[in-house]
């Protein structure tokens, strides 16, 4: 069940990814404002899951949401290599600037929502669910 969970949410994730990037394009050497709201988008979501909804969830949905719908919707990968093409591209200021963007704002989103999902008790959800 974990499997298929984490399977299903990859492609949800991945999809969603795509069209994000498909709304917001930007040039390999440009400010990669898609990369930059995904990632604050996924640390903020799952922030708020870790401390609003893990702890009565059911381990496959844990892995289902928090490893296949986030981990492929936002990536360590797309950030490092659009850091990579804006420095070789020579805008080496906005290659820190994006790194400083994506540092303050991932930090801050993933507090926020750990803030607001243990604002209240957590979500209760049985085991058969």
């Amino acid at each position: 069940m974990t499997v298929v969970a984490v399977l299903i949410g990859g492609v949800l994730g991945t999809g969603l990814r795509l069209g994000v990037d498909a709304l917001l394009p930007h040039e390999g050497t440009g400010f990669p404002w898609s990369t930059l709201l995904i990632n604050v988008t996924g640390s903020f979501v799952l922030g708020f899951l870790v401390s609003r909804v893990w702890p009565a969830a059911p381990a496959w949905l844990r892995a289902g949401l928090g490893t296949g719908l986030l981990g492929s919707f936002t990536t360590f990968s797309a950030l490092a290599a659009s850091l990579v093409a804006i420095s070789a591209g020579g805008a080496a200021l906005t290659a820190l600037a994006y790194l400083a963007a994506s540092l303050v704002a991932g930090f801050g989103a993933a507090w926020l929502g750990l803030r607001l999902g243990s604002a209240r008790p957590p979500v209760v959800l049985r085991e058969d669910e």
